[in-house]
This record gives structure tokens, C-alpha cells and sequence, in this order.
């Protein structure tokens, strides 16, 4: 059950995405346009504070110049007799107010009647210092800009201050003084932003399919759940190659961790199999399943296919599943295998032989028949002798014994180091070396029928650790194939196409879980080498 959609900023809660989106916008434009009002505000008062101050300036100093002014500003009639050139300083200047006062404030002659004798404050003005000064003032609760300009005597004496005052516009009076291109910039600036906030709200819209915020944060939740809950792991690699999408199993099954999505595939150390594996996507090969492959410590079964929207590619989707367990069974089966063919071959050689020893009797060759079955009996002993004299594990020795019987029956001679040894081992560490030696010697063998001489060498050395080594006479392994044939089953056969299987997978996986180590090098005579290492505390551990 999805929590209850959030309120945003009282809008009722059916509002859609792209209809929130379309609200915020036009707030958006709404905050800019106020902004770009204010800031024209804020310049058109700074110039009318300028110029307009100069102005009222100039007009008091003409006023204060006026040799009638100057004459008559102490007359008892000054009210009466100036009032003509107060109120002609207003009509020039454009000013609301003109006027005279003493130094005390008080007002003497004004272009507004009802103000002389009132006292004026004179606040900040520097007039009463003999200077000329501009600035803002409250007229009768009215801000106003005002000029004033003292009248002074002979002596430097101050006589007299003329004022001229202006109110301050409003700010639409502001606006509008601005000139006609701000408002049309405003009304340009508006209709953009609408329109463009309606197309990109029908573009999310589109996007979103209609969903609502809660249910967009539903969906998010159901797949993140879904993700990280399944067994198998999930992988999704957009075509750039960058980890898009990455669950718990599958970071667990490819030892990575969950920080690594929205990093490339090939930066996040990855094995190069599965590395090649997720970005080899083009469309001829997008789709791909059942593809194994074997990584350090696990077998990999995994399955691709190619992810679009609306039409258009954006990447693939990887299942993995751990097959490990699949592929040691399928090891023991192997084994079990390898045992039956064994008996075979061996049931094969005696049932000719005792053709042979038959057919001796009925001639009445009895001596031959002696012969014969002391040669059998001393090539017998000298395969076990051969063998048992190196190796005093009986199950590796029985393996290698088997072994030799069945290559010689594909025409491939196997044979024992001199330098061989190999003591009694745990009987779970024995079923570990019985695996490795096992797929080693049938991948060599394979490799080795119809090569002239067709032969395996197995070396066993016990002396630091546990080395087991093989080597054929095959065609040998190319060098960009020795890190792959253990990850993919990759063979140098021609003759088994899609190799051999998982064989060497599972060498190198019983390997690394011993912490040891398996490389394929060029052999002595030709074909390959394939070198096991295991340490030393490999036998203490199992002994413990």
C-alpha cells in the first residue's frame, strides 16, 4: 500500500506531475518578473533622486539670485510679494513646492499659502552651513525629494533658505517612466514563460506516462523491492556501457558493491569474461542465453536481452544465476564417467585378450599361452608399479591408473614424471586433486589424439604445497586465449565446436577455493602446460 501523496503548497492533491510543474513554473516567472520590476524600481528612483535633485538645486539657486528676493524676503509682506516667484519656480522646475524660511524654519513665503508661518524641520539639510544640499524628507507625511539653497548676506551671514521640494513617484509612475520597452519586455518576458512552461509540463507529461508524484514514487519503490528480493541477479548496462541497474544477488555473485552503479562496466574489476560478456551488445548478438561462465570462485549461468523504450535502444538487462553447485555435481558425474569409460576400455582389453588366450588353448599352444599371460601380468604390474611408486595416495593412484587405460585406448600414451611424489592426502583434498587431475588429463588427451607421438605427461610434486602439472602434445593454447579457456569453456580443438565446457571452469574454481593457482603455458615439446599450485597450508587446513 503506497503512502499518501504530500501536499505541495495547498495545490489539491489529484494535481499531476506536469500540472504541478506548470504551477511552479508560472511562480517561477512570476518571482522573475517581480524581481525585474523591482530592480527597475530601484534604478529609476536612484536616477530621479539624481537628476531630479540637481534640478531642484538649480531652481532654489535661481530663486535665491533674484535680486527681488533678496530685497524683499524680511518684508512683513514678503508672503505676498515673493509669492510670484515661488510660484514661477514651480511652474519652471515642475516641483510640487517652493518656498522661503528663516534659519529658524519657519516659512515666510510658500508656493502652497497655507504653509507660511509653519515650522519646517530642516533635518539633515546643510543649508544652515552656507551650502547648497539635496535630499529626502517627509512634507506633511508625503516623502519628497527636496533642494535648498541658503541666502547669505555680504558678510557670509546666513539670511535665508529657499526650499524646492518634489514628491517621490509612485512605483507604477516609476514603472512607466521606465519607458514603454520595459513593459513591453515584461509582457515578452510573461507570454515566454508561459508558453514554455506549458510545453515542458506536456513533455513531462509524456514522460511520466501521466502518473501522479505518488505514483511515480510507488512504482520506484515496487522496483526496488522487486530488485533486491529476487534470487537471480540483475544487471542493466545502458549503451555507453555504464551500470544502470544493479541488485543485492548480483552484486554478491560478481563481488562488486552497490556504490558501482552509474560507473562503467569495464572500471568497476570485473573479470574480462564477464566484462566482454555485458558489453557485447550490437544488435547481431544482443540476445544471449545460457551463457556460461566460470569466475573465480563461482559458475556463472547467465542470459541477455536488449532493452528499448518507445522504440529506441537503451541498453541490455542481465540475469545471472549461480551454477556452482550445479557444476560441481555435474563434476562428480563427470567423474563417475570417467570411471565407467575406464571400466569399458579395461573390459574391452581383457575380453581381447582372453580371445587371444582362447584361441591359444584350442591350438594347444600352451606355452604361448604362458607367455602371453606373463607379459600381460608384468605390463600390468609395471602401469601399477609405474605409478604407486610416486604416488602413495590410493585414489589418486587408481585415478592415474584408469587413466592411462583409457588414453591408450584413443592412442595417446600417458605417463608418470620420474621426479613425481605425492603422499597419502585427506580424503576431501583427494577428491579435490582427483577433480583437477581429472579434467586436466581428459582436455589433454582430447587434445593429443592424431598428434605424432600422442602423448600426456602428468607431474606430482608435493615438496612446497602441491603442484600438479600436465602437459600434451596438441596445438597448444594462442596467448589471447589463456585467461578466456577458463572462464568460457574455450578450447583449442577444431574439431569440438563451442568447447569443451566448463572442465577448466571447474579447475580454476576448485583452485581458488584452495587459494591457489592455474596457468596454461607453452609444454617442453609443444602443445600446452597447465600448471595447478596449491600452498602449503592447503593439507594442514584439510588435515585440521
Amino acid at each position: 500500500m503506497s503512502s499518501p501523496q504530500p501536499r505541495l503548497w495547498g495545490l489539491p492533491r489529484d494535481r499531476t506531475l506536469a500540472g504541478r510543474f506548470l504551477v511552479f513554473q508560472l511562480l517561477v516567472v512570476a518571482v522573475v518578473l517581480v524581481a525585474v520590476a523591482a530592480v527597475s524600481v530601484t534604478q529609476s528612483t536612484r536616477e530621479f533622486r539624481d537628476v531630479r535633485g540637481q534640478r531642484m538645486i538649480a531652481v532654489a539657486e535661481n530663486v535665491a539670485s533674484t535680486p527681488i528676493v533678496r530685497d524683499r524676503y524680511g518684508d512683513p509682506f514678503a508672503a505676498q510679494i515673493l509669492a510670484p516667484e515661488v510660484d514661477r519656480a514651480v511652474a519652471l522646475s515642475g516641483a510640487d513646492l517652493a518656498e522661503i524660511t528663516d534659519p529658524q524654519g519657519t516659512v515666510r513665503t510658500s508656493s502652497d499659502p497655507s504653509r507660511v508661518g509653519q515650522r519646517v524641520d530642516l533635518g539633515q539639510s546643510r543649508a544652515d552651513e552656507g551650502r547648497a544640499w539635496f535630499g529626502d524628507t517627509d512634507i506633511e507625511g508625503v516623502h519628497s525629494l527636496v533642494g535648498q539653497v541658503p541666502i547669505l548676506s555680504a558678510t557670509g551671514q546666513l539670511m535665508a533658505i529657499v526650499s524646492v521640494s518634489e514628491r517621490y513617484p509612485s512605483v507604477w509612475e516609476l514603472i512607466s517612466g521606465a519607458g514603454e520597452r520595459l513593459l513591453i519586455y515584461l509582457g515578452i518576458g510573461a507570454a515566454l514563460g508561459l508558453l514554455t512552461s506549458w510545453l515542458l509540463s506536456r513533455r513531462i507529461k509524456r514522460h511520466t506516462r501521466g502518473l501522479d508524484i505518488a505514483e511515480i514514487a510507488s512504482l520506484a519503490d515496487h522496483r526496488e523491492a522487486l530488485l533486491h528480493s529476487i534470487r537471480e541477479g540483475v544487471v542493466a548496462v545502458n549503451t555507453d556501457g555504464v551500470i544502470t541497474v544493479l541488485n543485492d544477488s548480483a552484486s554478491d555473485l560478481l563481488g562488486i558493491s552497490a556504490d558501482t552503479v552509474g560507473r562503467r562496466v569495464d572500471e568497476v574489476g570485473l573479470e574480462p569474461a564477464v566484462v566482454d560478456f555485458l558489453l557485447a551488445a550490437d544488435d547481431d548478438r544482443a540476445d544471449e542465453h545460457d551463457v556460461i561462465i566460470a569466475t573465480r570462485t563461482r559458475v556463472l549461468a547467465l542470459n541477455r536481452r536488449a532493452a528499448s523504450s518507445q522504440g529506441q535502444r537503451i541498453g541490455t538487462v542481465t540475469t545471472m544465476r549461480d551454477s556452482t553447485e550445479l557444476a560441481a555435481l555435474q563434476a562428480q558425474l563427470s567423474s563417475h564417467r570417467s570411471v565407467t569409460d575406464t571400466l569399458r576400455a579395461q573390459t574391452h582389453e581383457f575380453a581381447n585378450q582372453l580371445h587371444t588366450i582362447s584361441g591359444l588353448v584350442q591350438l594347444e599352444e600352451y606355452d604361448a599361452v604362458r607367455d602371453l599371460v606373463g607379459t600381460l601380468t608384468r605390463r600390468r604390474a609395471e602401469i601399477n608399479e609405474a605409478v604407486t611408486q610416486h604416488i602413495s595416495d590410493p585414489a589418486v593412484a587408481a585415478l592415474l591408473i584408469a587413466k592411462t587405460s583409457l588414453a591408450a585406448e584413443s592412442g595417446v600414451a600417458l605417463s608418470l614424471a620420474d621426479d613425481s611424489h605425492l603422499g597419502a592426502l585427506d580424503p576431501a583434498l583427494a577428491t579435490d586433486v582427483i577433480t583437477l587431475l581429472g579434467n586436466l588429463i581428459d582436455n589433454a588427451v582430447d587434445v593429443s589424439v592424431g598428434s605424432t607421438p600422442a602423448q600426456v605427461c602428468v607431474r606430482i610434486d608435493d615438496a612446497a604445497g602441491l603442484l600438479l602439472a600436465v602437459s600434451d602434445s596438441g596445438p597448444g593454447v594462442p596467448e589471447h586465449l589463456r585467461e578466456m579457456i577458463f572462464a568460457r569453456g574455450v578450447t583449442s580443438k577444431p574439431d569440438v565446436p563451442g568447447g569443451r565446457g566448463i572442465g577448466l571452469a571447474l579447475v580454476r574454481l576448485v583452485t581458488a577455493q584452495h587459494g591457489g593457482t592455474v596457468e596454461v603455458t607453452d609444454g617442453p615439446d609443444g602443445g600446452a602446460a597447465f600448471v595447478v599450485r596449491l600452498p602449503e597450508d592447503t593439507k594442514r587446513a584439510v588435515h585440521a
